[in-house]
């Protein structure tokens, strides 16, 4: 009678063992998110000949490589911004779970389509519009600032180089900044620059002139060839052509005129000007994104970056931002020694950009002004910058 209930126990324990191993096997396949595949869909407002759109075209071959077989990416180009919505519609009812607008042009629609797709994550770069009402909505964007106070340190050692050789004197420090427009996004870039210049050459002051338009070649290098009549020895830009460095590596003028880009490395059109080049780097935030939708997790959970809500930004030290190849024929020396210190300072904070003895006026209300001698921290808040100060006395916009 004992070895009887003996074997009953030993046949329920069995049995019970067996299905807790098949519970846990259950469990385990249906939490297994490895097999899971995801349709990506991406939006731009260019193609990979414009170098804006470039680093987003370089994102999607990372998220490829990255989730091989797992992320199928279906692209559309030279979408005009009032057509986004209708892409994004496009897009979801191809599958896509994931979408990704490169504009922000394309915000207002991207967020109305995001109520419509409740399914679909869409990510809108550059936008300043997420909020806590549509979890399936976000805005990224690098804290490019960084990166612009990086360039402006190797151009103002430049000027100084300068300055001792005796090519210009220390009043004609004068750098010239091709704009988009007259927005914080473009403020905050050129501003940023400028007070990197002057850590290093304290008597610069700079001219802008806006182009009113994101890429219009002819008019970018115009507006530069104007800076450089107004007496501009380096030129930067907020703008999406090479028509700024063209003008600086054709410069008539009884010294070098040199140049600062953005988007690419511009050493192949402006091989004796450029100096350096700075860009966002997309993929950081994308791949993960698309990382998140895969293994089925909140997508703010899976960034490394600053987290506002459905919005994420970050710098170099989570690597959102890159310093491009500097030119060792036209840069100094130094310039990657002095690169090198400050990005490493940049990530451990060392560095307040917006600071110092400077005050700004809002072009559009004189009645807001800053005091920089309290450090404004950019990108406190948002992904989207929000410095839209015009420094006194150092900064004159032109419009003639």
């Amino acid at each position: 009678m004992q070895r009887s209930r003996q074997g009953i126990l030993c046949a329920v324990i069995a049995s019970l063992l067996a299905l807790s191993i098949a519970w846990l096997l259950f469990v385990a396949l249906k939490t297994d998110t490895s097999q899971n595949k995801v349709k990506v869909g991406l939006i731009y407002d260019g193609d990979e000949g414009t170098p804006y759109s470039a680093n987003f075209t370089d994102a999607a071959e990372m998220i490829a490589a990255e989730y091989d077989g797992r992320a199928e990416i279906i692209e559309r180009f030279n979408v005009p911004h009032e057509s986004g919505e209708a892409v994004i519609d496009e897009l979801a009812s191809l599958g896509c779970e994931i979408i990704f607008t490169n504009s922000y042009g394309y915000g207002e629609g991207a967020k109305a389509a995001a109520a419509k797709h409740p399914d679909v994550q869409i990510c809108a770069a550059t936008c300043d519009n997420a909020s806590d009402d549509l979890n399936n909505y976000h805005t990224f964007m690098g804290e490019i600032y960084e990166a612009r106070y990086v360039t402006g340190i190797l151009a103002g050692a430049k000027l100084n180089e300068m300055i001792d050789q005796g090519l210009i004197t220390p009043e004609q420090a004068v750098v010239g900044y091709v704009a988009a427009y007259s927005v914080a996004e473009v403020i905050s870039g050129y501003t940023a620059f400028l007070l990197g210049v002057r850590s290093q050459c304290p008597s610069a002051v700079m001219k802008v002139r806006y182009s009113d338009s994101w890429g219009n070649f002819s008019l970018e290098k115009r507006l530069a060839e104007k800076l450089i009549d107004d007496g501009c020895v380096i030129i930067s830009h907020h703008t999406n052509t090479i028509g700024s460095a063209i003008a600086c590596e054709n410069a008539d003028k009884p010294y070098p005129v040199y140049h600062v880009g953005y988007n690419q490395d511009m050493m192949s059109v402006a091989p004796t000007s450029s100096l350096t080049s700075c860009r966002i780097d997309w993929a950081p935030y994308m791949v993960s994104a698309v990382g998140a939708v895969l293994d089925r997790k909140v997508i703010e959970k899976r960034i490394n970056g600053s987290i506002h809500g459905n919005d994420a930004s970050a710098g170099f030290k989570e690597g959102w931002v890159k310093l491009i190849d500097i030119n060792e024929a036209a840069a100094t020396k130094d310039s990657a020694q002095l690169a090198d210190k400050a990005i490493a300072d940049l990530k451990k904070g060392r560095i307040k950009v917006f600071c110092g003895d400077y005050t700004g006026t809002d072009p559009n209300d004189p009645s807001d002004t800053v005091d920089l001698s309290k450090e404004y921290i950019e990108n406190e808040n948002s992904s989207a910058p929000s410095f839209h100060y015009i420094l006194d006395g150092i900064v004159t916009v032109v419009t003639d």
